[in-house]
């Protein structure tokens, strides 16, 4: 919940201007729901796509007041979507079973789900970051099945780094990404060596390239650092970088 007409029109201003820094790389930008029109007015003709923060869990229209549909994303010309935020699950109470709705109804609509999954400091304390992650991703797979992760972005988010300015060391990260390859890998060996995941916790231009250098993190879920056009640009371009591993 950042930003408004004129930060908006300054930040994409520069990402458009810088966008040949990063041409190797898929850009996405996900901005408050009521700024799409305008991020996508600045943004035609370029690469970088467009996604929302959150959708009902519910499909079509009817009377669910405030709420927004996967199809109102598509009608204003989203690719993608984010389900799952650790701030959705904490602070509104989206169970696993209601991400996995989510997932579901974006799927149905051609929204890209980027599905976030990812434990709290206490639980990685209690040594379970494994189960609450395979947790996480077990309720998305009984409802989606294995074939729809072609269509789907996983982003790792430890709730502990998000926002906090604690970060997990690549090795963290990488341990935790490699889990979740080896978990889709086991229903189908090709979709897990295929999938696309992210990492995200306080991604910034002075770690991004020793997290992105990991063999099993393909990018990043960049929160606070995309409120900036240069360290967001940095790490659009460190993650080219990172593509020649």
């Amino acid at each position: 919940m950042h930003g408004d007409k004129a930060m908006i029109q300054g930040l994409l201003t520069e990402l458009v201007e810088q966008q040949s820094r990063f041409q190797s790389v898929d850009v996405a930008v996900c901005p408050p729901s009521i700024y799409i029109a305008q991020v996508q007015a600045m943004l035609d003709g370029t690469k970088i796509e467009v996604g929302g923060q959150n959708i009902a869990n519910v499909s079509g229209q009817g009377a669910y007041t405030g709420e927004l549909s996967a199809q109102m994303f598509v009608d204003n010309g989203c690719k993608y979507i984010i389900v799952g935020h650790s701030e959705r699950r904490t602070l509104y109470g989206e169970t696993d079973s209601v991400v996995a709705e989510k997932v579901a109804i974006a799927l149905a609509q051609g929204l890209v789900p980027i599905l976030c999954v990812g434990e709290t400091f206490s639980e990685r304390e209690e040594g379970i970051t494994e189960l609450v992650v395979e947790r996480q991703i077990q309720a998305v797979l009984e409802v989606v099945g294995v074939s729809a992760f072609t269509s789907i972005v996983i982003a790792y988010e430890p709730v502990w780094a998000i926002g906090t300015g604690l970060t997990a060391t690549p090795e963290q990260a990488q341990a935790v990404h490699a889990y979740i390859r080896g978990l889709i890998a086991r229903n189908d060996p090709k979709i897990g060596s295929e999938l696309i995941i992210q990492y995200g916790g306080s991604v910034k231009p002075d770690n991004a390239k020793a997290l992105f250098s990991q063999a099993d993190i393909d990018g990043g879920l960049i929160g606070g650092a995309s409120l900036s056009a240069k360290d967001f640009v940095a790490i659009c371009e460190l993650a080219g970088e990172s593509c020649l591993k």
